[in-house]
């Protein structure tokens, strides 16, 4: 019996690799500050009052590193989206043939699971690039309305570095106030209904991962370590 031989495939850069992980980090600590900010739900009166501790400044001041991280990393996906020169993933989100037939052959290779394979699949494709560009959206709807929520705290008008920090937050925020409803508590609620709506999409792409390693025998999960996964040679 012929054994198959494999080759090895660079899927992810050292920095690409770096935010992966920075995003997962920090999205874990902006979920749980941020269930707190929103209703404290762990013990605060151990030892000495909460407010000598000052939990509820502390898990703002994690929440807000969190969202800076978040700023930073979407700033160079999003350039990476389109002047990458590893890969460009803007090239597999233009409607064509080719994209829209490779969308639906790996939607349907899921969902009969791996019975029909007619893509290739050595490098990102067209539904995986899909799913990641709605969570991006996602996370850029989060950070609009989370820096919202942060200027309103703000009644001054003013900050400890000036007047242009909130001018420049409203700006820029102000219209998730009428997209989300009309009031702050919409912009509220519409919040903490996108973060639920991350942690499924997080959920998804976890297992995902694993079926695609588990059918396709090409170690992808790998990718997220090492930075390449290994495809079966067809020569």
């Amino acid at each position: 019996m012929k054994q198959e031989s494999y080759k090895k495939v660079e899927r992810m850069t050292v920095a690409m690799r770096s935010i992966h992980w920075a995003n997962a980090a920090f999205m874990v600590v902006a979920v749980i500050t941020g269930l707190y900010i929103g209703e404290p739900y762990y013990q605060t009166l151990i030892a000495e009052p909460a407010v000598q501790k000052y939990v509820m400044a502390w898990n703002r001041w994690w929440h807000f590193i969190a969202a800076i991280i978040f700023d930073v990393t979407s700033i160079v996906i999003a350039y990476l989206y389109f002047f990458s020169r590893f890969e460009k993933p803007y090239k597999k989100l233009i409607p064509n043939a080719h994209n829209l037939n490779e969308f639906g052959a790996v939607f349907l290779n899921l969902i009969t699971l791996n019975r029909k394979k007619s893509f290739d699949s050595s490098h990102s494709d067209s539904f995986n690039t899909v799913y990641f560009t709605i969570f991006h959206l996602l996370l850029f709807f989060m950070l609009f309305t989370g820096l919202q929520l942060y200027v309103h705290g703000l009644e001054s008008g003013i900050s400890s570095i000036g007047a242009w920090w909130p001018w420049i937050l409203h700006v820029g925020t102000d219209w998730t106030i009428p997209v989300t409803g009309g009031s702050l508590m919409d912009v509220r609620i519409a919040h903490h209904i996108t973060m639920w709506l991350i942690i499924v999409w997080v959920a998804f792409h976890i297992y995902y991962q694993i079926w695609r390693t588990i059918f396709w025998e090409e170690g992808d999960l790998a990718i997220v370590v090492g930075g390449s996964k290994f495809v079966k040679d067809k020569k």
